[in-house]
């Protein structure tokens, strides 16, 4: 069975989340859908955070550098983790 690398990003909000920031990001995570390096995105039930798949993304390394220009990370409202998620 082949695998495919993804990049999961866990995004947990700070005690100092502002919701202002989330129109920004929301737009944010538009342009990587129409770039086509966005597969899914989604909030936790409990209010806590969401995630995103990142895909079409040649390394760890560009995962975070596109992550690091989320306005989640320049606004310093969520504590933005990546993963090299191997799917299959």
């Amino acid at each position: 069975m082949s695998t495919i690398t993804r990049y999961l990003v866990l995004a947990i909000r700070r005690p100092s989340f502002d919701d202002a920031v989330i129109a920004p990001h929301k737009a944010f995570l538009d342009d990587l859908r129409a770039r086509g390096l966005l597969e899914m995105t989604g909030g936790f039930g409990d209010g806590s955070g969401g995630a995103y798949l990142l895909r079409n993304v040649a390394s760890l390394e560009d995962a975070r550098a596109i992550v690091a220009a989320d306005p989640l990370a320049l606004q310093h409202a969520s504590d933005l983790i990546v993963h090299e998620w191997h799917t299959r």
